[in-house]
């Protein structure tokens, strides 16, 4: 959900401003590009060089630079972020932001944010209950500011109450939660398989094929933007998945039919987009085959086959999606396969298309539903060709 947004942290001055280091870090490793802006006071709770450090950006404190006199916009910063989270947030910035008072760059960068803006309570138990406080709470909430609420726990002044700040791991968890809603696969589950899979022969050779799982991280990580929670099972590939992603890594057709006969039954939908090998030795030599003048025979056996073994036991409210990458009667062959394999939807391509297939960033599809309706599509980028397939899954579960 984090994956290419970007984020601007708030950082005031209170004790719990040493818990937004592990926030940069939980953000970072979501793959957000973040960014702080800090109150003065802030900097004597942590150090702009922690933050800067693992945020990878400077540190936003003065409205200008003293030894340069360079102007740091507020009104940059404000536009740059797709969300603001404020923590943690004193008394003192709360009671500025509910009054609309600006005596600092976060104060001027909170007033020009056109972003959702989460505000993340920190104080002592007497000021977090005072009806000032909660009335300053209530009128900010009134404005479209999403508060996270203060736990109750042991506090710096020895106290136990309510006003510790919430922990940054359930801070992600609940701008995340925000981020999925409305989003059309928010509450679904995808399987999703990408790859190829290689097959030893002994030791050191094995027998694969050219695909390096593109067309399918792109599938995964669209299904990951559309609000899913996803389960991607990969063959070998150099590709990184989005944290999000739940990666199995598999290497042999047998490794692939296991995991998703294990992870299939709670998806709701499960896309077959690995280019899984037809056939594996026979057996597997122990040692390396030496080489000779000889001819050398290897004998093969049918793989299991994923595609087919799903579409026998999926429920009725799964939906199955196949590929078919074909070089001749290419319509009629996925036609054939989509009746075999009891499938929704497959997917067409050709090696017989310039720019598709195998390698290339860029696919030529048609999709075939189960009531043959075909729709074809020009040659795009992976990632719209991702998208495609998933307005028409999309279409399919309205």
């Amino acid at each position: 959900m984090f994956s290419g947004k970007n984020i601007l942290l708030g950082i005031t001055g209170g004790i719990a401003a040493y818990k937004t280091a592990n926030l940069v870090r939980l953000l970072k490793k979501s793959s957000a590009n973040v960014q702080v802006v800090m109150t003065p006071y802030a900097k004597e709770f942590i150090t702009p060089l922690t933050l800067s450090t693992l945020s990878e950006n400077p540190v936003h404190s003065e409205f200008s630079d003293e030894d340069t006199g360079e102007w740091d916009s507020h009104v940059e910063l404000g536009l740059w972020a797709d969300l603001f989270i404020i923590a943690p947030a004193t008394a003192n910035t709360i009671g500025k932001m509910a009054t609309g008072l600006c005596d600092n760059l976060l104060m001027a960068t909170y007033l020009s944010a056109k972003c959702p803006v989460f505000i993340a309570p920190a104080m002592d138990l007497d000021m977090y209950k005072h009806e000032t406080t909660k009335s300053n709470i209530i009128k900010l909430k009134a404005n479209g500011n999403k508060i996270i609420e203060a736990q109750v726990g042991e506090l710096a002044s020895g106290l136990v109450g309510k006003g510790r700040m919430e922990e940054p791991e359930a801070i992600v968890n609940q701008v995340e939660e925000y981020l999925r809603e409305g989003l059309p696969l928010t509450e679904k589950k995808v399987l999703i398989t990408a790859g190829p899979t290689v097959e030893q022969i002994d030791p050191v050779r094995f027998i694969g094929n050219n695909s390096t799982g593109k067309m399918g991280y792109a599938l995964a990580e669209k299904a990951n933007e559309l609000g899913a929670s996803v389960t991607l099972v990969s063959g070998p590939t150099t590709i990184d998945a989005t944290k999000a992603i739940e990666r199995i890594d598999v290497k042999s057709a047998e490794e692939m039919y296991n995991a998703v006969h294990d992870n299939y039954k709670n998806a709701d939908i499960i896309i077959m987009a690995a280019a899984v090998a037809d056939y594996t030795p026979q057996s597997l030599q122990e040692n390396k085959i030496k080489k000779s003048d000889a001819a050398l025979q290897i004998e093969l056996k049918p793989t299991k086959d994923i595609l087919a073994s799903i579409g026998e036991v999926k429920k009725d409210n799964q939906l199955l999606v196949g590929f078919a990458l074909e070089t001749n009667n290419e319509e009629t062959n996925a036609k054939d396969k989509l009746a075999r394999k009891k499938l929704d939807l497959i997917v067409l391509n050709s090696l017989n298309d310039k720019g598709a297939g195998f390698g290339f960033d860029t696919n030529r599809i048609t999709i075939i539903d189960k009531n043959n309706k075909i729709e074809e599509y020009e040659l795009k980028s992976k990632s719209e060709v991702a998208s495609d397939i998933f307005n028409k899954i999309i279409s399919l579960l309205k």
